[in-house]
C-alpha cells in the first residue's frame, strides 16, 4: 500500500490553463507506471498530492486529501478502478481520468457511466496524458456549473412559491393589497437584510402556523 506522498511541483508552464498546478491523486497498482506518470506530471507542472496502489486505498485518499484530478487505472487489487472511480464521481469530489490497457466499447461505456470524464488507452504519452486531464477538468467544471445552475432555479421556484403563499395571507388577514404585499415582503427583506424567501416562511410561519403548535388558531 502507497502512502499519500507530497513532491516538490515545477513551475507551471506557460501553456497550463490554472495559475496554479492541478493536484493530482494517482491510483495504480505497478510502482514503476506510476512513477513513470508521477514524473510526467510533474515535469508539466501538476502537484501530486497522493498515490494509491489498490482502488479502496485510491478512494480513502481522494476523500482525505479532496484532489483537483484523480488518475486511475481500470484493473487494481482489492477494488477495481471502476468502481473505486464510481464512488469518488457519487461524491463530487474531483473528475478523473481511466487508464486501461484495453480499448473495448464495453469498458469504455463502464467507465463513462461509473463518472469518468476522459479514457485513456496504455502505453499513452504526454502529449496524450495532458488534452486527456484538460477535457477531464473541462466536462467536471460544466457539470458543476450545470449543477449549480439547477439548484438556483431550484431555489428561485421555491422562493417564489412560498412568496405567494405570504403574499395571499397579508391579504387576507393583514388587508393588503397584492402590490403592498409583495412590497412589504422586499422591504421586511431589506430592511432586516435577509432573503425574501426568509421574509416569506417567516410570514407562514406567524400566520399560518402548523397545526398543534401554541399560535395556530383552533379549528
Amino acid at each position: 500500500m502507497s502512502s499519500a506522498s507530497s513532491g516538490s511541483s515545477a513551475p507551471a508552464s506557460p501553456s497550463d490553463a490554472a495559475a496554479t498546478p492541478h493536484r493530482v491523486l494517482i491510483a495504480e497498482d505497478e510502482a514503476l507506471i506510476r512513477l513513470d506518470l508521477a514524473e510526467m506530471l510533474r515535469e508539466e507542472g501538476y502537484e501530486i498530492v497522493g498515490e494509491a496502489g489498490d482502488g479502496q486505498e485510491a478512494v480513502d485518499l481522494a476523500e482525505s486529501l479532496r484532489p483537483d484530478l484523480v488518475i486511475m487505472d481500470v484493473k487494481m487489487p482489492r477494488r477495481d478502478g471502476i468502481d473505486a472511480a464510481s464512488e469518488i464521481a457519487s461524491k463530487r469530489i474531483a473528475p478523473i481520468v481511466i487508464l486501461t490497457a484495453f480499448s473495448q466499447r464495453e469498458l469504455v461505456e463502464k467507465a463513462r457511466d461509473a463518472g469518468a470524464m476522459a479514457y485513456l488507452v496504455k502505453p499513452f504519452s504526454i502529449t496524450d496524458l495532458i488534452p486527456a486531464i484538460e477535457v477531464a477538468v473541462s466536462r467536471f467544471s460544466e457539470i458543476a456549473e450545470l449543477e449549480r445552475e439547477v439548484a438556483s432555479l431550484s431555489d428561485r421556484l421555491e422562493t417564489r412559491k412560498l412568496v405567494e403563499r405570504a403574499k395571499g395571507l397579508l391579504q387576507s388577514k393583514q388587508n393588503m393589497s397584492e402590490p403592498e404585499a409583495f412590497k412589504w415582503i422586499q422591504r421586511a427583506a431589506m430592511d432586516r437584510r435577509t432573503t425574501m424567501k426568509r421574509v416569506a416562511e417567516v410570514v407562514l410561519e406567524t400566520l399560518d402556523p402548523p397545526a398543534g403548535t401554541p399560535d395556530a388558531a383552533p379549528k
